[in-house]
């Protein structure tokens, strides 16, 4: 099967998710974690559309 395929989407569609909930739901340090759970699948993105 192709497992290895869906590892880094679900990957960061989680990292996501938590960036999100603890960026609605937190305050104070959860802010951090907001910050980079949601920068971090951001900068993937960067980091694969610079690099092709």
């Amino acid at each position: 099967m192709r497992r290895h395929l869906w590892r880094v989407p679900i990957l960061l569609g989680g990292i996501t998710a938590v960036g999100l909930l603890s960026g609605l739901l937190g305050d104070g340090a959860w802010d951090a974690v907001a910050w980079l759970g949601l920068g971090v699948p951001v900068a993937a993105g960067l980091w694969y559309g610079l690099r092709s």
